[in-house]
């Protein structure tokens, strides 16, 4: 048996995913309640490295800056925009001819998407120049890979929603771009009717774009952003720290 669990929990990725073995001692014990992001979030210790600019340019804390500024944008737009195909584009224009600051506020939201997808193409670029990606950082980096994936359907999702020209040929690409998925009888088909609610583009698509968009992709970015943040922290810093400055553990 011990062999066994030396096998299963002894091993690179469960390391790398929990930092600590079994809770089958005391130390390991009380490993768990240190590293648990909801009790132990914040680090013992800060290296100086990690809080200079030059470090980090500050792109993650920009990224969760921006997380929130859509958030609370995409909240108040909720107040004007009904996700119903003979309103959609309507309450668009509405919000940038009629509704007070609505150009603003709609503005501010678009933009900072954009400004969303560049600087996280910029994080992860950092990321892996320096080398932030290597041991024991490997969980953290395929996080940050699927906070990437997130935040492009997080852009696809956003982009239909006005529910135009450029909205409806878009979804059309990207369904007819599902329909070739091999093998293309099978998995193809079954994925576009799962993500258009049908055969057709229509209402049930565009309230399942708006479910994702507003809820479903945003919860799910928020709880990976928390365990991002939280292993950033077990893992020595925000940057990659000097290899004299890890902390024995």
């Amino acid at each position: 048996m011990s062999r066994v669990a030396d096998l299963l929990f002894a091993n690179r990725v469960w390391k790398s995913v929990f930092r600590h073995g079994y809770p089958s001692n005391p130390r390991n014990r009380a490993e768990v309640m240190f590293q648990n992001v909801f009790l132990h979030i914040q680090s013992v210790k800060v290296f100086k490295r990690s809080l200079k600019v030059s470090a980090t340019f500050g792109l993650g804390l920009i990224l969760a800056y921006l997380f929130l500024l859509l958030t609370l944008t995409g909240f108040l737009l909720m107040f004007y925009y009904v996700p119903e195909v003979h309103r959609a584009y309507a309450d668009m224009k509405d919000l940038e001819f009629a509704v007070s600051f609505g150009v603003v506020l709609r503005n501010m939201h678009r933009w900072a998407a954009h400004a969303m997808v560049l600087f996280t193409f910029l994080h992860m670029a950092r990321v892996f120049f320096t080398g932030a990606y290597k041991a024991p950082r490997e969980f953290n980096w395929v996080i940050g890979i699927i906070l990437l994936i997130i935040t492009l359907f997080l852009s696809l999702s956003g982009y239909l929603l006005p529910w135009d020209q450029l909205a409806y040929w878009a979804i059309t690409i990207v369904s007819n771009l599902i329909r070739t998925t091999p093998p293309a009888d099978i998995m193809g088909a079954g994925a576009s009717y799962l993500v258009l609610g049908g055969t057709q583009i229509g209402q049930n698509t565009l309230i399942r774009f708006y479910v994702m968009h507003v809820f479903g992709l945003p919860a799910i970015c928020g709880l990976l952003m928390v365990v991002h943040f939280w292993r950033i922290r077990k893992d020595g810093g925000l940057a990659r720290p000097d290899e004299s400055n890890i902390p024995l553990r």
